[in-house]
């Protein structure tokens, strides 16, 4: 304190890190530019640019605002008519907006040539990270497409969906040029167990029409022009498209029973609905509901490693950013050996996440012209799903002790990212359902198996460590017995998941594959990031990770 301080001045503020500034989210992530290069995206570089700009600076301000502002359910006007609306933060419309018009929600279906899944991707991750809550909408509407393009009289719902047009008014999608589509496919007795499902379709005059009676335990999104739903129909399980408005214009007859209360997620809303004989149209098949929204489910699972690959991300850069500015006992954090092995051992981590989930990326864009992409994105995106989700909440709390009690406090962003982490590996499907999909495939679909092996075979003969443990898993799936499998299918699919990180990276060339392999390839397995052998060089890792300049 200055001897010429009044006083009732106890202290001077010093030693504490800037504001995180304002950063290009693309240009900052070398591990992703490389990614989205290598998996076939460099032709929209432009648009990434522009749009890494915008999500670290101006959305990613306005993400607290929206996150601190929850949105609110209206269920009635003011003169006691049923509007079952729900509010949100100016901030969430600019944030949607923003998202729309630079294609996060239809970048694919705009400009349908090979790299464009990969470029949008990468939008979605920029986004996830300064936003998360917004995703899901974005998400939702992106992977509705396909669905929707299945039926001819949803031409229109298809288009708009797709276009780079945001418009929240509740009127209906024939006064709009862009629309958002949600989901409504889990009921109180079911979860993932759809086929469970009670909600009765009852089928009306008209061709594929259906009065809908039921309910939806989560329905997300419920500010949406529309929602794909599952519901009993003469015929067993079914996929609808369910507006909000009639084509007269009229209200639907759903009602919003309640927005959830969630541990995260705060600037999103998600609801309970009641179905009370609302219009539905059939998308496909009676009896062919689960078959007709599979494309959706891949391409959300996909956005969900997506997110927790952006989380991991963020968090990383978060306390990079601390540790490059606060000094302790005479010494930057970022300086000091155990520190530095941290953040190096979380940078590891985050490359091999962006790296395995554009890689899938890559699948997900030629699984249409390439049979043998599309039988590894259909194990993979189960695989990666798994792993990189589960691992973002552990990550983001070791970030958050690199800032110690700075990262439990609610101006730092990371408290935020905690809340938000478990959340990708909750929804389309826990760890358990993926896990098990992942045993589906590879014993019983002899083409995705050996895609998957092709795939891990590529980086054989690159790193000893890595021939090593790739052998030991093939012993593994070869000697698997299906009693016994179901019961360690989440130690066989996260050894998939490393080995696939492994691979991408040895394939890849990146300068942080070799430290990847040999340390999370050991047997038994660090149980804790900062395990680095001291002869890494972490300052390189960290360099790479977020150039200090």
């Amino acid at each position: 304190m200055s001897v010429d301080a009044a006083p009732f001045e106890t202290h001077v503020v010093f030693n504490q890190p800037p504001p995180f500034p304002e950063r290009n989210l693309w240009r900052d992530d070398m591990a992703l530019r490389e990614a989205v290069a290598r998996e076939g995206g460099d032709a929209f570089a432009t648009a990434l640019d522009d749009y890494g700009a915008l999500a670290g600076g101006e959305l990613y301000r306005l993400g607290f605002d929206a996150n601190r502002h929850r949105p609110l359910l209206r269920t009635h006007d003011a003169q006691g008519h049923r509007i079952d609306t729900v509010d949100f933060h100016p901030a969430w419309h600019r944030l949607m907006d923003a998202a729309k018009a630079h294609g996060v929600a239809g970048l694919s279906w705009q400009h349908p040539r090979p790299g464009a899944h990969v470029a949008r991707a990468a939008l979605s991750f920029l986004h996830h990270q300064a936003e998360a809550g917004s995703s899901c909408p974005l998400t939702m509407t992106h992977a509705a497409v396909p669905v929707l393009r299945r039926e001819p009289a949803l031409a229109e719902w298809a288009a708009k969906a797709a276009a780079p047009h945001y418009d929240p008014r509740d009127v209906p999608i024939a006064e709009k040029a862009g629309i958002t589509v949600g989901m409504g496919m889990t009921e109180k007795q079911g979860g993932s167990d759809v086929r469970s499902n009670r909600t009765r379709a009852t089928p009306l005059a008209g061709e594929g029409e259906y009065a809908l009676v039921g309910h939806k335990w989560f329905f997300s999104a419920p500010m949406s022009d529309g929602w794909l739903v599952l519901a009993q129909a003469p015929g067993g399980l079914s996929c609808f498209l369910l507006p909000r408005r009639l084509p007269d214009g009229s209200h639907n007859a759903l009602r919003l029973m309640r927005l959830k209360d969630k541990l995260g997620d705060w600037a999103n809303a998600s609801s309970e609905v009641e179905f009370c004989g609302a219009w539905a149209r059939r998308i496909g098949e009676e009896g062919r509901g689960v078959a007709t929204i599979i494309e959706m489910v891949m391409l959300t699972r996909l956005d969900c490693m997506l997110g927790a690959a952006a989380e991991i991300r963020m968090a990383l850069a978060q306390a990079l950013h601390h540790a490059r500015h606060r000094s302790a006992f005479g010494q930057r954090l970022v300086e000091q050996p155990l520190m530095a092995n941290v953040l190096a051992d979380l940078a590891l981590e985050s490359e091999a996440s962006t790296a395995l989930a554009l890689r899938i990326a890559r699948a997900v864009d030629a699984a249409a012209r390439d049979p043998r992409e599309a039988a590894f994105a259909r194990v993979a995106t189960a695989i990666g799903k798994f792993w990189i989700c589960r691992r973002a909440a552990g990550f983001v709390n070791e970030a958050q002790e690199c800032l110690g009690g700075a990262g439990y406090i609610e101006e730092s962003m990371l408290p935020r990212l905690y809340r938000q982490a478990p959340l990708n590996s909750i929804w389309e499907g826990s760890g358990n359902v993926q896990c098990l999909d992942v045993l589906r495939a590879l014993s019983r679909e002899p083409q995705s198996r050996q895609a998957l092996l092709r795939e891990l075979e590529q980086a054989r003969g690159l790193d000893g460590a890595y021939d090593v443990a790739f052998a030991a898993l093939q012993r593994t799936l070869d000697d698997m017995v299906a009693v016994v499998a179901e019961a360690t299918a989440r130690r066989v699919a996260a050894s998939l998941a490393i080995l696939l990180q492994a691979a991408t990276l040895l394939r890849a060339r990146s300068p942080v594959a070799r430290a990847f392999v040999a340390s999370r390839l050991a047997d038994p397995a660090p149980p804790a990031y900062g395990m680095l052998d001291a002869t890494v060089s972490f300052a390189d890792i960290l360099e790479r990770a977020w150039p200090s300049a």
